[in-house]
């Protein structure tokens, strides 16, 4: 499963920083809004029936407690003016508690010829457009009001009952009720400005928190990235990378601690590198003083080797040992000596111009091998390789299939116009899986009943590294149907050792 790309810590910083800026803009300006609307309407509210109340005062004491449309016309006209209208209405009540509201009577008019502003914008209210729910407050004796839309405009309609005072100081509803409407356009405009504006100070923050936010993450992330780029730079193998640390903060604690770790590992690998080159050093010397010895014991194990057949059999067998044992020393010895010239940078390549089938052919022929093992060699496949080196190869390849495999064993040759590609492959149980990646260390065994009778565990590595000295590469798998398959690919024309074409 592909994993899903993360945001970097930038993007990351500069989000968080305007999601915060935002969240807090839309908090405070979305509260300062409510409340500046809400004290708008308020005062809108109180002001509309503080006037209201004070016209109705000059009604008292009324003329007719049962008035008809005429005298509901006058009330009207008297709280009406340019902003606001007015509508009386007239019906039966003997309580404060009031009945059921019967049939209004007829409403009185607008504002009064004269009275009216140019430019007032009051609304028309006529007795159907007033809410029930307000007519039912007004005639349980409340003074009420409620905001409405009419034709998209907002409007107050506030409504109040007439009341009549008895000679014995008690209070009754006359059943007039006078209901008056004033636009809340204004006052709408005021809080469309409040918005605009609380919309204006909200981006102007979330600008001014993405410039903060992009400064802090300059702050922050310049001493992230030079501390990646140091880190990079000591895997890559350059252990003298260190930070400069700047101040006395977590990231300058951080680049400390850095430079500490890079300093004690700069320590450890030239110690390792010592011990290694040392090592080195010890198995080159002594191979090279072991070869003066082993030819002599060669030379004397094959005498033994030819006269062990005419000694008696605990002799002979002895014989036969000791020439087995120094001719596998004398290889141990070999492989050691080849190693070490990998180590030490001295393999280089005699480069030949060479048939590659032909060189394949000649490597089986010089070894017996060419019955036992098939071949798919294409013919006029030439390259500049080195053929000493590939033959070694070839051999450890062949070798190994023909003596841990099963046949049949064969070699197959593909070619491109860049590379060649040698595959031995054998029909045998193939690797196990853990064995896979360990078959090119050295000294790798993949069976230990066979660590002490069977090779040196060098052979592979040496393979590898005659393969990677041609700047090529060689590869082992699984087949699908079984046995294991080696895969030599080199280039067709490779480079000598200082890294120039032949």
């Amino acid at each position: 499963m592909t994993p899903r790309p993360s945001l970097g810590l930038r993007t990351r910083l500069l989000f968080a920083f305007a999601l915060l800026c935002v969240v807090t803009a839309a908090a405070v300006a979305g509260g300062m809004y409510v409340q500046a609307r809400n004290d708008i309407l308020q005062r809108t509210q109180d002001a509309a029936a503080q006037a209201m109340t004070s016209r109705l005062q000059t009604l008292y004491p009324l003329r007719n407690p049962a008035p008809g449309p005429e005298e509901l016309g006058r009330i009207a006209r008297t709280v009406s003016d340019g902003n606001i209208s007015a509508v009386a209405l007239y019906q039966e009540t003997h309580s404060l508690a009031g009945p059921p509201p019967g049939p209004p009577a007829a409403p009185g008019s607008g504002p009064p010829p004269g009275r009216r502003r140019p430019g007032g914008d009051a609304p028309a209210l006529d007795p159907g457009a007033i809410p029930p729910e307000l007519r039912r407050a007004v005639a349980g004796g409340d003074l009420a009001w409620q905001r409405v839309v009419r034709r998209g405009a907002p409007i107050l309609i506030i409504g109040t009952p007439l009341l009549i005072v008895e000679r014995d100081q008690r209070t009754r509803l006359s059943g007039i009720e006078v209901y008056v409407a004033r636009s809340l356009l204004p006052e709408q405009h005021s809080i469309d400005e409040l918005a605009a504006r609380a919309w204006t100070t909200g981006g102007a923050a979330l600008v001014f928190a993405v410039a903060l936010a992009l400064l802090a993450t300059r702050g922050v992330l310049g001493p992230v990235r030079e501390l990646g780029r140091a880190a990079r730079l000591l895997g890559e193998g350059e252990l003298r990378t260190r930070i400069a640390v700047r101040g006395s903060d977590e990231l300058a604690e951080v680049a400390r601690t850095f430079n500490t770790t890079a300093a004690e590992l700069e320590r450890h690998v030239e110690q390792l590198r010592a011990m290694e080159a040392d090592a080195r050093r010890f198995v080159a010397d002594v191979s090279h003083e072991l070869r003066t010895p082993l030819a002599a014991l060669a030379a004397v194990a094959d005498v033994l080797d030819e006269e062990a057949a005419r000694l008696p059999e605990p002799a002979g067998r002895a014989a036969r040992l000791v020439s087995q044992e120094t001719l596998n020393l004398t290889a141990l010895v070999n492989d050691l000596i080849e190693i070490s010239r990998f180590d030490s940078g001295v393999a280089a390549l005699a480069l030949n111009e060479v048939d590659v089938a032909e060189l394949v052919r000649a490597t089986l022929r010089v070894r017996g091998w060419s019955r036992q093992v098939g071949t798919e060699l294409p013919p006029a496949v030439t390259a500049r390789l080195d053929p000493r080196r590939v033959d070694v190869i070839l051999a450890n390849l062949v070798g190994n299939a023909l003596r841990h495999g099963e046949p049949p064993v064969s070699i197959r040759l593909s070619a491109d116009p860049q590379r060649i590609a040698l595959e031995v492959r054998d029909h045998g149980p193939g690797l196990d899986e853990a064995v896979l990646p360990h078959v090119f260390d050295r000294f790798y065994k993949a069976s230990a009943a066979r660590a002490r009778s069977e090779g040196s565990g060098l052979g592979l590595a040496i393979a590898r590294e005659n393969a990677r000295l041609h700047r090529g590469d060689l590869t082992v798998a699984n087949a699908p149907d079984g046995g294991a398959v080696f895969t030599l690919r080199l280039p067709r024309r490779a480079h000598d050792p200082d890294g120039g074409p032949e």
